[in-house]
């Protein structure tokens, strides 16, 4: 979205281009998971809590905004913490959180719950769909139908992780990996590394937002992350399963686990079609206009899929501010 708003390629010289991966966490959510947050929204006594993006990505049949819209009590928090606090003030009912996003998200939840088993709250519970960035960089690097150079790593995630686990990357693929902020600048810095690295041969990990970002990362996020969650395998929107790529509640905290509070609700397996393409767009394997529905029946008042409802989302980029 960055690269979109600061037209940045249309003033990059032809040999480069950007592809847009899956950094975005509501994008990335497997549509089994979000049909499953759906029907638990629907049950009776729940409280269903969400980030803003995630209410109106489609499921297979509906979305949360449209069962809230039926009756549904779907609410919009702006932290894990307001979920707790809803929770408190409403004891007879089952309040759930809709746990999604990367290394940066994590941390936030795992405190939450943390608080939450401090207070003995106990009708609050995390329905966890959260991502590990690095599995899924891996992936990428090793699927046959995309060619990527270099990685623009993002900045949000390098707070919390630092450099360390990129330098495993690096070594393993060979590919330059350069930490980058969210301003053109700090794009423009940051392709210009990534060409002088491929120039040089000599792919290596470094940092291009040092406002920002240490080789450390934020040790105590990592650890709060690291008390309540643990890897395990998971499966992504264009990707399908990667191993230890997502989090599951460590056995402490799994009074919080939603999955098992609700281990009765089933959807059915989720069969993808020749629909939305949003899996393709993650994957870097297409842009948003390669897909049939964009900027026809899919646009951000009508959205077909994920990538075009969410503010992170690449065909809502594309829509909004061209390729």
């Amino acid at each position: 979205m960055a690269i979109a708003r600061s037209g940045l390629k249309k003033v990059l010289p032809p040999g480069i281009r950007l592809i847009s991966g899956p950094g975005c966490p509501v994008c990335v959510t497997a549509q089994e998971s979000i049909d499953r947050a759906i029907a638990i929204a629907k049950m009776k006594g729940v409280i269903f809590t969400s980030f803003g993006d995630m209410l109106r990505v489609p499921g297979s049949a509906e979305s949360l905004a449209g069962v809230k819209a039926e009756g549904a009590d779907v609410r919009i928090v702006y932290s894990p913490a307001d979920a707790v606090s809803i929770a408190e003030r409403n004891p007879e009912k089952k309040i759930v959180f809709m746990g999604i996003g990367f290394e940066t998200t994590s941390p936030v939840v795992a405190a939450a719950v943390i608080d939450a088993k401090e207070k003995g709250v106990k009708n609050f519970s995390v329905l966890a769909n959260f991502k590990i960035l690095f599995p899924a960089l891996e992936a990428l690097s090793s699927a046959r139908d995309v060619r990527v150079d270099g990685f623009l790593c993002p900045g949000h995630v390098s707070v919390i992780t630092g450099t360390k686990p990129y330098e495993s990357f690096v070594r393993k693929f060979k590919k330059p990996c350069v930490i980058a902020g969210f301003t053109g600048t700090d794009i423009i810095k940051a392709v210009l590394s990534i060409v002088k690295q491929i120039k040089e041969g000599v792919p290596k990990v470094e940092i291009e937002y040092t406002r920002a970002v240490t080789p450390d990362g934020n040790l105590k996020a990592r650890r709060a992350a690291d008390e309540v969650f643990m890897g395990a395998d998971s499966v992504w929107r264009g990707l399908g399963g990667i191993k230890k790529s997502g989090l599951v509640f460590r056995k402490k905290y799994r009074s919080f686990d939603a999955d098992l509070i609700f281990r009765e609700v089933r959807v059915k397996k989720y069969q993808a079609g020749r629909k939305c393409r949003c899996g393709d767009v993650l994957r870097g394997a297409v842009t948003p206009r390669g897909c049939g529905f964009f900027g026809k029946t899919c646009t951000p008042a009508n959205p077909k899929g994920p990538c075009m409802v969410s503010g992170e989302g690449t065909c809502a980029a594309y829509y909004t501010y061209g390729g």
